[in-house]
């Protein structure tokens, strides 16, 4: 029988599983929630939360949530555009719950003895894998074989594009 109470703190690192449903639809269905999946579901209420709290649509007088959630949207903002350039609107809302999701995410592993989703290699290969994809998916169909024209700086000499290209491309796998 597992204990209730945590005896290590290396066991915020464990994924474990909270509540099991093995259903025989669809051959075999298991359903579980472990605490990666709610402490992610806390994350996202977290989130939700603070933004619905710092929402200021009644109020002359803006709160101080209110106040920091624009003064880091306008921060977000700023880098995005200085990133992507003057098209940046279509970007920002996944930038934005991005940066939330891992700030709050961040915050709450801070917590002695509760769950560091963060920290879980399934979540940061996870974002990172997906984030990868998409990107090279979306620099594919907006610039096509051109994509890989920006691994050669300009001016390079024949004789070293295709040592240019292998160590840029090795570079940005490795990003």
């Amino acid at each position: 029988m597992k204990s209730l109470f945590i005896l290590s703190p290396l066991s915020q690192f464990e994924v474990t599983s909270l509540i099991g449903l093995n259903a025989p639809i669809f051959g075999h269905l298991n359903l579980t929630l472990t605490n990666l999946g709610l402490y992610s579901l806390f994350i996202l209420l977290v989130v939700v939360g603070l933004h619905y709290y710092g929402n200021n649509d009644s109020n002359l007088i803006p709160s101080k949530w209110s106040i920091s959630l624009e003064s880091s949207y306008a921060s977000l903002n700023s880098m995005v555009r200085e990133q992507i350039g003057a098209h940046n609107e279509i970007y920002l809302p996944f930038v934005y719950s991005l940066f939330f999701f891992i700030l709050i995410g961040n915050l709450i592993s801070n917590v002695p003895y509760s769950f560091a989703v963060t920290a879980s290699g399934v979540v940061s290969l996870g974002l990172s894998v997906t984030i990868f994809i998409g990107v090279t998916i979306l620099a594919l169909s907006i610039h096509g074989i051109k994509f890989f024209a920006f691994f050669i700086p300009a001016g390079t000499p024949l004789a070293l594009v295709p040592l240019l290209v292998l160590i840029e491309l090795i570079s940005y796998l490795a990003t």
